[in-house]
């Protein structure tokens, strides 16, 4: 194991592909990004599959991936790491789902992020969605903005329940896209979330905080989208496979740190840390340089770039990469100098023309004291392939940063 500091910038969706609008480059190669590039200067790159073959293409895959979890044992479900990252005990019989609060209309999925609806609002609708649909064994959790959580309690609920990504169907017909039981164990279960879904659209719509962005002019929150449930897992902790003393995780969105908390990390909580655009860029800079004080190895994970290349916003992209690196990248490694131990990639690519995830290996550089630089000398889906880390997969990542995992 390297005895060095480390330090991982995760951009959420940050590849891409080649576009027009940009002369035949990607969002990467266009931007800005001295920080990023002096690190596939300075160091090696090549590329990371993050997303393989039979699995979900959601950040919780590949962010499992990227921080060297076998995905064969260790795969849970994105709803049990969330309720991980609010910190609710799930028990033996307990089965978390992820809830989006959406936008529809006339039954088509508009909007996966019910118009990144306000903390604040959605802490509202779970509420009323409590008061409607809520039992001793059915309770809806608030997680940040649309994305939230809900616990199913009892031996008569199975988590043998085959759903969609939300993300990958807007503008489709919900009713195409419903849970389906893998086993008659689940009817049960699909059976109350088709319900919900079917239902919650009346409710929600009725409810006081949407008349309130109904008079504003605002999309609606008014419908729910329930999906990768599981019951918690068995996930190793960095300090058990890798040896590493300490380790934190710094992000806004539930999944990461619930992830972070299974891997035995600590959850640092950036005041003003909002998942989009105007989350709190120097705090988590702030709290990263901090943490590197008192941990080994520290995780800064940036949802921003994800959630603008799911609306296909190329000119909010730019942006959101261009302030990931001016604003996180450049200041850390000035803070911390030549004698840590940095990387820098996304959890997947998000192209701007699909606006969903795709499976494509993602970039990555790592500068490593005592590791001679290869040729590459930006960071960018193209430039990284010519690296000498070559092609990794299956915890090839942390195992150059870390050293072979223990059994």
């Amino acid at each position: 194991m390297s005895a060095r500091k480390t330090i991982v910038f995760l951009g959420d969706g940050m590849a891409d592909e080649p576009l027009a609008d940009l002369g035949g480059r990607t969002p990467l190669q266009a931007a800005r990004t001295p920080g990023m590039d002096a690190i596939a200067r300075d160091g090696i790159s090549g590329t990371l599959l993050t997303l393989p073959a039979g699995f979900p293409t959601s950040s919780d895959v590949a962010n499992m991936s990227v921080l060297g979890c076998d995905l064969a044992s260790e795969m849970c479900g994105r709803g049990p790491l969330e309720a991980a990252g609010r910190n609710l005990p799930l028990g033996p019989q307990d089965i978390a789902f992820r809830v989006n609060l959406t936008t529809q209309a006339d039954g088509v999925l508009k909007d996966f992020s019910g118009g990144h609806v306000a903390p604040d609002v959605a802490r509202d609708l779970v509420d009323v969605l409590n008061a409607h649909f809520g039992t001793p064994t059915i309770k809806f959790h608030p997680g940040v903005s649309y994305r939230n959580i809900l616990v199913l309690s009892g031996a008569e609920y199975s988590d043998r329940v085959k759903t969609e990504k939300p993300d990958d169907n807007q503008g489709e017909c919900v009713a195409e896209h419903l849970p389906k039981a893998m086993e008659p164990a689940a009817d049960r279960t699909v059976a109350f979330l088709r319900r919900l879904i079917a239902e919650a659209p009346a409710v929600l719509e009725a409810s006081p905080a949407n008349r309130k962005l109904r008079a504003a002019g605002h999309a609606l929150a008014n419908g729910v989208w329930p999906w990768s449930g599981g019951r918690a897992g068995a996930i190793r902790k960095l300090s058990d496979k890798y040896g590493i003393r300490s380790s934190a995780v710094i992000s806004a969105v539930d999944v990461i740190m619930g992830l972070g908390r299974c891997l035995g990390m600590t959850p640092i909580a950036v005041p003003g840390a909002t998942g989009y655009i105007d989350t709190n860029y120097e705090g988590k800079a702030k709290a990263a340089i901090e943490a590197l004080q008192s941990h080994d190895f520290v995780y800064i994970h940036v949802e921003a770039i994800d959630e603008v290349s799911h609306e296909q916003n190329l000119k909010l992209k730019l942006q959101a990469i261009e302030d990931f690196d001016s604003r996180i990248v450049v200041p850390v490694l000035k803070a911390v100098g030549p004698d840590v131990n940095v990387a820098v990639l996304p959890d997947h690519p998000v192209p701007i023309a699909l606006g969903k995830h795709t499976r494509t290996p993602v970039p990555v550089s790592i500068r490593m004291a005592g590791v001679a630089p290869d040729r590459v000398q930006t960071f960018d889906e193209s430039a990284c392939q010519a690296g000498t880390l070559g092609a990794l997969a299956n915890g090839e990542f942390m195992a150059r940063l870390f050293g072979p995992p223990r059994k």
